[in-house]
């Protein structure tokens, strides 16, 4: 299985200059355990190195290394060939090394103007010039192609625009360094153009970008050379047209792409949920049905409705028309209590806020469809609470030293875990995956789609929503396809090339 987009043409130039930046037997260890193992590396002035790896392959840990965030324990770090200590944030900013998180860390409560000069403000005479901000930083967002407003609250816009203003903020600080973390993870096309677009401008600026990515269509769109990270080790480095993704997934996990998309024949049950023209905010006349042991894919652009729909099915928004049949009996789901009670499951889009209590501890996260279960007259029964916990824990391989710790220390993957865990808690009948696999590797992906085929053998039924076309594409028995709130399309599995089914989602 290849990707959609095929491995760029070799680049004309690749830069042969001196590193701008080298790692010389860098490593981090936290006591006994090597978080990053003895790596070195150059990186060049003005090329896009990728860096791929799975959860836990030590991508982060080389994040915070490069900017200041923790001290290594060991090796250099030459900055134009002298060695430098990094040994706080605002030694990296003064050097030029930024980088933009897949998590926004600025201001939700202030505009987008005041967090793109947040620690720069305009002020004159002891005032702050929120005018001359406003217009300035509308200006900046304009030139780069970012059609955003400065003068709106970063809070009320989508998590991808935030992503944006984060990366106009980092390209304007005497960058010469920059570092994207899965820049596209909640982006949408058309932004994700506008980004690609300022990487290739500053990359002819001369700004060295290290892009951290899962998609693999993007390594190759954009990166001179990739570098690969598996357990703490730095595996290899390689030209990008002298490799290909099934060589890079190899070296990451030591899998074939087809052992990644695996699916199992499983013979279809009676049909579980049906929806007959149902209509509602953001989607119109929709009528699909989902059986027990089948995968039903909603594919389209974001925002063509396909996560409106989900949410009217769920109770989560009002419907204005049809009908919803349950087991072949028409029920009125005006609530998630009445889907829940049902047994529909949602595993929602930003699982970080819709899908988890990130402040607490991941074993009450697992547990919180359930309590009533777990009670024993006024008391929850401590021994059932861990079991329940510890259960899924084991089944999903959740990565975790104990139940105890919070949901917000854990990776992407592993939060995803927590979500799908917290259902399986309940026993659902029909499960709703929202974009399950943003921004978690190769591996977990495989786990989550093994974990997909033991749901249909249990007689389940899923509804995949996803904007990445091989997923749903290779796992859907019946792909339906959204485009301006309605069902343009509807294709069995593999009936139609990712040609057709894109330009069916586009429109052309």
């Amino acid at each position: 299985m290849s990707s959609v987009i095929e491995p760029a043409a070799p680049h004309a130039s690749i830069p042969s200059t001196a590193p701008i930046l080298e790692l010389r037997g860098l490593e981090k260890s936290y006591g006994p355990v090597l978080a990053l193992k003895p790596a070195s590396l150059a990186f060049r002035q003005g090329e896009v190195h990728a860096i791929v790896g799975e959860n836990g392959a030590g991508k982060s840990t080389l994040i915070k290394l490069l900017t200041g965030v923790i001290r290594r324990s060991g090796g250099d770090i030459l900055w134009q060939g002298q060695t430098v200590a990094l040994a706080d944030p605002q030694e990296a900013i003064d050097r030029g090394i930024n980088a933009v998180h897949q998590e926004v860390v600025l201001c939700r409560h202030l505009t987008v103007a005041a967090n793109i000069f947040l620690g720069d403000e305009k002020v004159r005479f002891g005032l702050l010039q929120s005018r001359e901000m406003n217009r300035a930083a509308q200006k900046i967002l304009d030139d780069l192609g970012f059609q955003l407003p400065a003068d709106a609250l970063l809070g009320s816009l989508t998590i991808g625009q935030q992503q944006l203003v984060a990366t106009a903020r980092a390209s304007l600080r005497g960058t010469r360094f920059l570092i994207f973390d899965e820049p596209t993870a909640y982006l949408t096309r058309q932004e994700a153009a506008q980004l690609f677009a300022l990487i290739r401008r500053l990359k002819a600026e001369g700004v060295t970008i290290v892009y951290i990515s899962h998609r693999m269509e993007e390594v190759f769109e954009l990166a001179d050379r990739v570098s690969v990270l598996r357990d703490g080790t730095l595996v290899g480095t390689r030209l990008i047209h002298e490799t290909d993704d099934a060589e890079l997934v190899a070296m990451m996990i030591n899998r074939t792409l087809e052992q990644i998309y695996h699916k199992e024949t499983i013979p279809f049950g009676p049909v579980l949920v049906e929806t007959r023209g149902l209509s509602g905010p953001g989607f119109e006349d929709i009528s699909i049905q989902v059986r027990a042991g089948e995968i039903v894919g909603l594919y389209g652009l974001i925002g063509a409705g396909r996560s409106e729909f989900a949410l009217g099915l769920f109770g989560r928004q009002p419907k204005t028309a049809g009908e919803i049949l349950w087991k072949g009996k028409p029920v009125d789901i005006r609530s998630e209590r009445t889907a829940i009670d049902l047994g529909i499951a949602l595993a929602p889009e930003s699982r970080r806020d819709q899908g988890l209590a990130l402040n607490l501890p991941i074993g009450l996260n697992l547990n919180l469809p359930i309590y009533d279960r777990l009670t024993r007259g006024l008391t929850i029964s401590k021994r059932l609470e861990a079991e329940h916990a510890d259960q899924q824990i084991r089944d999903l391989q959740i990565k975790t030293p104990s139940r105890a710790s919070l949901a917000s220390s854990m990776s992407g993957g592993n939060q995803q875990k927590i979500v799908i865990g917290k259902w399986l808690n309940h026993g659902a009948e029909i499960f709703i995956f929202d974009e399950p696999t943003v921004g978690v590797d190769v591996g977990t992906k495989a786990e989550i789609y093994r974990l997909f085929g033991r749901l249909l053998k249990n007689g389940a039924g899923i509804i995949l929503i996803s904007s990445y076309l091989p997923e749903v594409y290779e796992l859907a028995d019946t792909l339906h396809v959204f485009r301006t709130g309605r069902l343009v399309a509807t294709r069995q599995h593999r009936a139609a090339s990712h040609e057709d089914i894109l330009a069916q989602a586009i429109g052309v």
